[in-house]
């Protein structure tokens, strides 16, 4: 039977609090609702609590485990080089293994940096740009996420402007610098960015090629391409930031299927699986700076049992048929969950590139981050209590993320569960005594 009062998750969640500061690990999980749920195993798409409820998964670690949970291959490859040292301090045949097969996916760059975190490898990239350039300034887009580092926590989710209607300071604590040194613009403003690099003070221009942080929203048709003839007439450096995208929505991500390529490229989440991993890949003119006086350090980089997992995982996306059937189980997801959506008479959108699906409520459409901030997040926080208590387990903000081992029997059982759970969170929501007004 299922338990869904998660008494185990809760006991663990309690002592947890007692070590780690809102008993989380990352903040936004302390948001979670009815609180974290505290899991024990994952196997293929599926995980289990310490309560022994399984879910179907579609959180995927917020996104890393695109192979699902315990693939073999890379239960192998991990197992190996554990077996033979966990990091040297020093160059090791992966490194070279796991860069090669990252420039098979990219093949319009030949260098590869390694970092651990997206968020590391956006500041390396910017650092580059910046020394490439001999410019400070960059510029990002309202709701384009970029990591939780002082320079780009701007526009992400404004909650105050200024007197000039620009985002401010996101965190306690963060520099004031970064004000001054980073624009924040419309990603759909393309005069606004014409007017803003044309003073050719920008180092580089960051942005999401698809908005998966706001939205999973598109760019808009020949944007991209906008984007890069105007950084090429300003000397300004294009930074696609694929932490999400790269190895998920095509082999070669928002590159591959777009068609328009960056000056640098942000990589992570996906690459390997599950385990810690970010890059930077480019050309050798701006990613061999970091010879040339340019520091990027760490001593995680490039660790053998993270690039052992990355050349793993890339073998196994690199099989054929993976992403037409990763773009067929998207198409399934969103169909099913738009389905619903109008069987219940709700208002709502569903947007899909590849195997990410947004789930928004409240608005018929989510094509502008303005859209996506008007969302129903209230209810929506009901919907994903109800499908907890109903074995799937989502993220927060309306995003589904799909995995090669996901199968159609768990996404439709998924879909149906969704309406049950939709159905439940609304009569809640009208004050019916439903269960989920207790969430």
């Amino acid at each position: 039977m299922f338990v869904d009062d998660w008494p185990e998750s809760r006991a663990a969640w309690e002592r947890t609090k007692g070590s780690l500061p809102g008993g989380v690990s990352t903040g936004v999980r302390a948001r979670a609702k009815p609180h974290p749920i505290f899991f024990r195993s994952g196997a293929g798409a599926e995980l289990t609590d310490v309560d022994g409820n399984v879910y179907v998964d579609f959180v995927l670690g917020w996104g890393p485990d695109i192979i699902g949970h315990g693939h073999p291959a890379l239960v192998a490859a991990v197992s190996r080089q554990v077996a033979e040292g966990a990091t040297f301090g020093s160059g090791h045949p992966y490194e070279y293994l796991a860069a090669e097969a990252v420039l098979r996916a990219y093949p319009c760059f030949d260098r590869v940096l390694w970092s651990n975190s997206g968020s590391e490898a956006d500041q390396v990239a910017l650092r580059i740009a910046r020394a490439s350039t001999g410019r400070q300034k960059i510029v990002k887009f309202s709701g384009h996420y970029h990591g939780w580092t002082d320079p780009v926590l701007l526009g992400y989710r404004p909650s105050r402007t200024d007197a000039h209607d620009r985002p401010m300071l996101e965190s306690r604590g963060q520099s004031e610098n970064a004000a001054r040194d980073t624009v924040v613009l419309d990603a759909q403003d393309v005069d606004a960015l014409r007017r803003t690099l044309a003073q050719r003070d920008i180092a580089a221009v960051l942005l999401e090629p698809v908005l998966c942080n706001s939205g999973v929203i598109e760019p808009p048709p020949g944007y991209l391409a906008t984007v890069r003839e105007l950084c090429d007439e300003t000397g300004t450096v294009l930074i696609f930031d694929e932490v999400i995208t790269g190895f998920r929505i095509a082999f070669g991500g928002a590159v591959e299927k777009y068609g328009i390529v960056p000056d640098l490229c942000v990589l992570g989440k996906a690459i390997a699986g599950g385990l810690p991993l970010s890059a930077v890949v480019g050309p050798s003119r701006l990613l061999d700076t970091t010879q040339q006086g340019v520091v990027h350090a760490g001593t995680y980089n490039g660790n053998p049992i993270v690039l052992s997992a990355a050349v793993a995982t890339l073998e196994v996306l690199a099989h054929d048929g993976v992403y037409r059937r990763l773009e067929d189980q998207g198409n399934r997801l969103a169909a099913g969950l738009r389905e619903q959506l109008r069987r219940a008479g709700a208002v709502g959108a569903v947007n899909q590139v590849g195997p990410i699906v947004q789930c928004a409520l409240g608005v018929p459409e989510v094509s502008t981050f303005a859209q996506f901030r008007a969302t129903d997040s209230t209810t929506y926080d009901r919907v994903l209590v109800e499908l907890l208590r109903r074995g799937v387990f989502a993220l927060p903000g309306g995003r589904w993320y799909l995995s090669t081992e996901h199968t159609d029997e768990q996404i439709d059982r998924s879909v149906a569960v969704f309406g049950e759970a939709l159905a439940a969170a609304t009569a809640a929501d009208a004050g019916d005594g439903g269960r989920g007004a207790a969430a």
